[in-house]
């Protein structure tokens, strides 16, 4: 398999932007996705965050293994640091992420209102990859769609401050990637789940390691989707397995169509409720 890089220059902008203007920032947002919720994460973010009360966001949750995800809020779950489980698409939890976010903000609030200040703003900034949901949050905090949308990464490509009718100003930010993965299967799992354009890595070599990894964790969700039997998908390697499907969907041999096609079904939940990381 050959090793994923990206790092176009918009993203190294956007560090740069969100970094001078964290002096204007409460609370930082930041969103993962709950499928990959350490794969997600960008080291950038842990060092820019400094001392501000930080939410985690465990965003598509409706997507991921329940069990593992219950798992990870608890593994994140550290001082100065509050962790939320969210289905942002189904408009779920979303008046906790608010409260949350009042209660992160409680103390600087406190300090205002003891200068004189009535019903102070809260300005908080939204942070993540590429494709992890902050758009459709910010949707909801906002009230309606003033933040575009796309099942791909890259949509967003400015800054801006955002009211919200809950005394809270949101700072919408481009997903931000981070310059080299130390570890080559996160890239696997970025572009697995949409973080990564497409047109940047093999498609069936992504599909490969998709494979490998719900042979190990969710082996039925595997023979439920391929249309294999147990014993077939036993008896294979990955590679044959990979066209064993491409044939079964009636695509002949064209197993890189195929694969493009599995890693979008993945990505909409058609294999199941899974997650690529374990804690």
């Amino acid at each position: 398999m050959t090793t994923i890089q990206w790092y176009p220059g918009h993203m190294n902008k956007a560090r740069n932007q969100l970094e001078d203007k964290l002096g204007l920032i409460d609370v930082l947002v930041e969103v993962l996705d709950s499928r990959i919720p350490a794969s997600s994460r960008n080291p950038m973010i842990e060092k820019l965050v400094g001392s501000k009360p930080h939410i985690i966001i465990l965003n598509k949750a409706d997507l991921a293994d329940p069990v593992l995800t219950k798992k990870w809020t608890e593994k994140l779950n550290q001082p100065n640091k509050y962790i939320l489980a969210l289905d942002s698409l189904h408009n779920t939890n979303m008046q906790k992420l608010i409260a949350l976010i009042k209660k992160a903000a409680a103390e600087k609030t406190r300090k205002l209102e003891a200068r004189g200040a009535s019903n102070p703003t809260i300005r908080i900034a939204l942070a993540g990859i590429p494709n992890c949901g902050k758009s459709t949050i910010i949707n909801r905090l906002v009230g309606h769609n003033v933040a575009e949308v796309g099942n791909k990464p890259g949509v967003t490509k400015g800054q801006r401050w955002l009211k919200t009718s809950s005394n809270i100003q949101v700072l919408d930010t481009p997903g931000i990637l981070w310059p080299k993965f130390s570890d080559e299967e996160v890239g696997y799992k970025l572009a697995a789940l949409g973080a990564i354009k497409d047109s940047i890595f093999h498609a069936d070599d992504v599909a490969l390691f998709v494979l490998k990894n719900f042979r190990a964790h969710y082996l039925k969700n595997l023979i439920r989707f391929s249309k294999l039997s147990s014993s077939a998908i036993t008896e294979m390697t990955d590679p044959d397995l990979l066209l064993a499907m491409t044939e079964k969907y009636g695509m002949r041999d064209d197993y890189d169509r195929f694969s493009l096609y599995m890693l979008q079904r993945l990505r909409k939940g058609a294999l199941g409720r899974i997650t690529l990381d374990r804690p």
